[in-house]
C-alpha cells in the first residue's frame, strides 16, 4: 500500500479496451486487473511511448489471489468492476473494507443499493450506470430536462413526450438484422421480461416487447423499437415526476429496420422454450451470427424531449443522439462504454459525487463535462435545439 490514490480497473475484456488505455495515457497509477494478461499486454501495445499500463492478476475466487489484490488497495482509490453485474457487490464490499471508491456500468440492483448507508459511513462513492445504456442516456436526458425547465416549458400543463432509444447493431446490415459480441442467451432472456412505460398518458406494460415494435426516424434512417425494462421510475430519476400531462415516456430498445420480420422464428422459439432449449438456441445463434474478427460494430442512441400544447403542437423540442461505427479493439461498444467509464473515474476523483450508492449523475452541468470529455475522445454527439 501507498499514499499515492490509485486506479483499479477490475476486466480487460471486450468493453474495456479504449477507455482503460486513454485513462492511462494522460493519468498515471493505473492498473488493469485479469485473470490472464493476454488482454493487458494488448492494451499496453496500444498505448503512447512511455506510457505503462500496470498489470496485477487477479481471481475473485482464490483467496490468495484475492489477498494479494487487497493489499493493493489504499484508503481513497477507485476501483473499477467491469466484470459481470453479479460480481459488482462482492467488489463493492471489498472497496469498502479499505475505504476505496467503485465504479461500475451496470444498474444499480436491490444489493448494491443495500450499501448506501455503508458507503456514507465510509465517506465513498459507489457510483453505477456509467456506461451507454445505462450511462450516455442518463447524461442526455438531465441535460434535455435541464433545457426544457430552462425553457419554462416543465409544470406548464403541456403535453409532454419523452423517449430513449438505445442499441448496439450490425454496421453492415444482413439478412438477420443483428449480430453478437457474446453470448446470445442474455438477449434473448431479455426478450421474455416485460415492460413498463407511459403512452398516451397511461402506463403500459407489455408482457411480450416484440408485440410492441414501432418505427423511429433518426438522422432520415428508419429503425425499429421497443420498450426496455421497467421506464417509470426513471420518471422521477430525470425529474419529470411533477409534469400532470406525461403523454409519452419510454427507455427502449433500438434495432436496425426488418428486424422484427428477420427474428419471427426466433420469437416464437422464445415464447414456448423452456431454459434448456434458449439455451440450445443461444448456442446456434452465437455459431451463426456472431461478429467476425475486426468486423464493424455500430452504436445508435436516440433521446429527445418535446412540450406539446392544446392543440397537439409543438411548442418546444430538442434531441441528443450519437452514432458510432468500430472495429477490433475499439468497438462502437467498447468505445462508448468504457470511454464513459472513464469520465465517471475522473468524477470521482475530483469530489464530484458525495458518499454513497449513485445511479449515474444528475446534474446537467457535470452532464456537459462528460460529453465534452467524450466528444475531445472521439465521440461524435448531434444536438438538435440545444447547446451543449
Amino acid at each position: 500500500m501507498t499514499d499515492t490514490k490509485r486506479i483499479h480497473w477490475i476486466g480487460a475484456g471486450l468493453a474495456s479496451g479504449p477507455g482503460l488505455v486513454a485513462l492511462a495515457s494522460e493519468q498515471d497509477g493505473v492498473t488493469v486487473w485479469d485473470m490472464t494478461d493476454g488482454r493487458a499486454s494488448m492494451l499496453q501495445a496500444q498505448m503512447p511511448e512511455g506510457k505503462t499500463l500496470g498489470f496485477g492478476q487477479l481471481d475473485l475466487g482464490e483467496d490468495t489471489s484475492l489477498s494479494a489484490f487487497k493489499d493493493q488497495l489504499n484508503t481513497g482509490d477507485v476501483v473499477v468492476s467491469m466484470l459481470p453485474a453479479a460480481l459488482h457487490v462482492t467488489v463493492a464490499n471489498i472497496a469498502l473494507e479499505v475505504g476505496a471508491h467503485l465504479v461500475t456500468s451496470s444498474y444499480v440492483d436491490d444489493a448494491m443499493a443495500s450499501l448506501d448507508a455503508r458507503a456514507k459511513a465510509k465517506g465513498v462513492a459507489l457510483v453505477n450506470e456509467v456506461g451507454l445504456d445505462p450511462g450516455i442516456d442518463h447524461l442526455f436526458a438531465h441535460i434535455l430536462v435541464d433545457a426544457a425547465r430552462g425553457a419554462g416549458v416543465l409544470g406548464k400543463g403541456y403535453k409532454i413526450d419523452f423517449v430513449s432509444h438505445c442499441g448496439g447493431i450490425p454496421a453492415e446490415k444482413g439478412g438477420f438484422a443483428y449480430k453478437f459480441s457474446w453470448t446470445p442467451f442474455g438477449v434473448l432472456k431479455a426478450l421474455t421480461n416485460p415492460a413498463r412505460c407511459i403512452e398516451d398518458g397511461k402506463e403500459k406494460v407489455t408482457e411480450k416487447v416484440w408485440r410492441d415494435v414501432s418505427e423511429l426516424e433518426v438522422a432520415g434512417e428508419t429503425f425499429e423499437v421497443y420498450p426496455n425494462r421497467n421506464s417509470i421510475p426513471y420518471i422521477r430519476e430525470y425529474g419529470l415526476d411533477g409534469e400532470d400531462r406525461l403523454e409519452t415516456f419510454v427507455r427502449g430498445t433500438l434495432r436496425l429496420g426488418g428486424w422484427k420480420d428477420a427474428w419471427s422464428d426466433i420469437f416464437t422459439q422464445v415464447e414456448n422454450g423452456d431454459a434448456a432449449s434458449l439455451k440450445a438456441l443461444s448456442e446456434k445463434l452465437w455459431q451463426e451470427h456472431r461478429y467476425g474478427d475486426d468486423e464493424k460494430d455500430r452504436v445508435v442512441l436516440y433521446v429527445a424531449l418535446k412540450a406539446r400544447d392544446e392543440n397537439d403542437e409543438t411548442v418546444w423540442s430538442a434531441s441528443l443522439a450519437l452514432d458510432e461505427v468500430g472495429s477490433g479493439w475499439q468497438t462502437a461498444m467498447a468505445r462508448t462504454v468504457s470511454l464513459t467509464v472513464a469520465q465517471a473515474i475522473k468524477a470521482v476523483r475530483r469530489g464530484a459525487f458525495e458518499p454513497g450508492v449513485h445511479a449515474a449523475l444528475t446534474d446537467a452541468m457535470e452532464a456537459k463535462r462528460w460529453l465534452r470529455g467524450l466528444k475531445d475522445a472521439g465521440v461524435t454527439i448531434r444536438a438538435e435545439n440545444i447547446e451543449l
